[in-house]
């Protein structure tokens, strides 16, 4: 047999409790297995989590335009896919939230998750300001409107400057909003140019405009694949409200870039605080990558 050892012999060298050396190659092969059944996993259960929810806020719709049913349904719904995607949300400010008059929320966008953060851990009713376009889609945007979902234009400035005023006076009459200034996701994170309609809105309703920064949810699912990674740790800051009523309606440019300024610095220190393997806490991510 040469100098080839048997499987006694190697039993011999290697006593129990200690574990045979495993090949890099095939450590990498198990760990890539393991990332994709939880991937299965997790979007099948989401999947079926938000079937279940979807189904009672549609029926809900029928009988109640409110949004009040829908909005329980949606912070439901998104417990169960933070909880199922093993997300952790860290969140601070909430002293920021004033419980006894509307305020429109301002957040950055990277990621589903985002909205699956704010909607489970804000402790107040709130509606998502969303394009005008997306009520337009059949079912989808009736659904929407008996939610109370804020529309807005971006398309026609004619209409966009109607669509402001009707969602303004809405918002000062008792609604918390929260809008993605961006328009789009950041598939890095980082912060991207705001468009200015969100501003007019809230110079128009006068109500306090609240800064909202949202670090991590863009790596939960990694960008260009729906491969989730577990144990990922959201960070959430609400800063300090604004008061919209010492601007003028001409300063929505100065009032936007002020609101970048403030999100951007609070990005910035979310981000210092993150941790190298911060994810290994988490027992799925440490099965996964074998630690």
């Amino acid at each position: 047999m040469g100098d080839r050892l048997t499987v006694g012999q190697m039993a011999l060298d290697h006593p129990v409790g200690v574990q045979i050396p495993v090949s890099q190659p095939l450590l990498f092969f198990m760990k890539k297995i393991k990332g994709k059944l939880f991937t299965i996993w997790c979007w099948t259960t989401c999947g079926l989590s938000t079937a279940f929810w979807a189904s009672i806020s549609i029926a809900g719709s029928v009988v109640s335009g409110s949004g009040r049913l829908q909005h329980y349904c949606m912070r439901r719904w998104a417990k169960d896919n933070l909880w199922l995607s093993r997300a952790k949300v860290e969140i601070e400010g909430l002293e920021n939230i004033e419980l006894d008059r509307p305020q429109i929320f301002v957040a950055n966008h990277s990621g589903l998750h985002d909205i699956l953060s704010l909607a489970a851990h804000l402790p107040i009713q709130f509606r998502w300001v969303a394009k005008k376009s997306l009520f337009k889609i059949p079912f989808m945007g009736w659904h929407m409107r008996r939610s109370g979902y804020i529309p807005v234009d971006r398309e026609n400035p004619r209409e966009a400057a109607r669509s402001i005023m009707t969602a303004a006076k809405e918002i000062s009459g008792g609604v918390n909003a929260i809008a993605f200034p961006e328009g789009t996701r950041s598939k890095t994170g980082a912060l991207g140019e705001f468009h200015s309609g969100v501003f007019a809105l809230c110079l128009r309703a006068e109500v306090p405009l609240v800064p909202v920064a949202v670090e991590g949810s863009y790596r939960v699912i990694a960008p260009k694949t729906l491969q989730v990674n577990p144990g990922t740790v959201i960070r959430i800051k609400i800063c300090r409200p604004i008061d919209v009523t010492s601007y003028q309606k001409s300063e929505k440019k100065r009032l936007m870039e002020y609101v970048f300024a403030v999100i951007n610095a609070a990005l910035t220190e979310l981000q210092s605080r993150r941790r190298r393997d911060e994810e290994l806490r988490d027992p799925v991510r440490r099965l996964i990558s074998g630690s």
